[in-house]
């Protein structure tokens, strides 16, 4: 089994490896691993005007499920609180939208699925 610190350095190279894959594709990293109340922001980037919170989820395979499966309800109410908690501690009022990274297989050879606008604040 492995030690938590392990996972966490998974999650940490998967979060660096969709940054980058996402900055190829014009977003730019603001900030990651972001906490606030009820949550984390795994990455925070820009798209032009709109401010991007975006949620990565890795499975090494999808036996057990896709990692878009991962991003149930209450997770995705997490997500909202977390963000505006961060819009409002940066005194921040702009277009935003919530983005779910899907990764699978193992880095550095990662398959990437971008689910943009993948729900709504509510």
């Amino acid at each position: 089994m492995a030690k938590p610190t392990d996972a966490r350095a998974r999650g940490a190279a998967v979060e660096r490896a969709a940054a980058a894959w996402l900055a190829a594709r014009g977003l730019t990293l603001i900030a990651h691993n972001q906490h606030a109340k009820g949550g984390e922001l795994d990455l925070v980037m820009r798209d032009g005007e709109t401010l991007v919170f975006v949620e990565v989820k890795h499975r090494t395979d999808t036996r057990h499920g896709h990692p878009l499966e991962m991003v149930t309800a209450s997770k995705q109410r997490r997500l909202v609180k977390a963000a505006r908690f961060y819009l409002h501690r940066n005194g921040l009022s702009c277009p935003c939208r919530f983005d779910v990274i899907a990764a699978t297989g193992h880095a550095p050879d990662l398959d990437f699925e971008w689910v943009q606008a993948a729900f709504e604040a509510y």
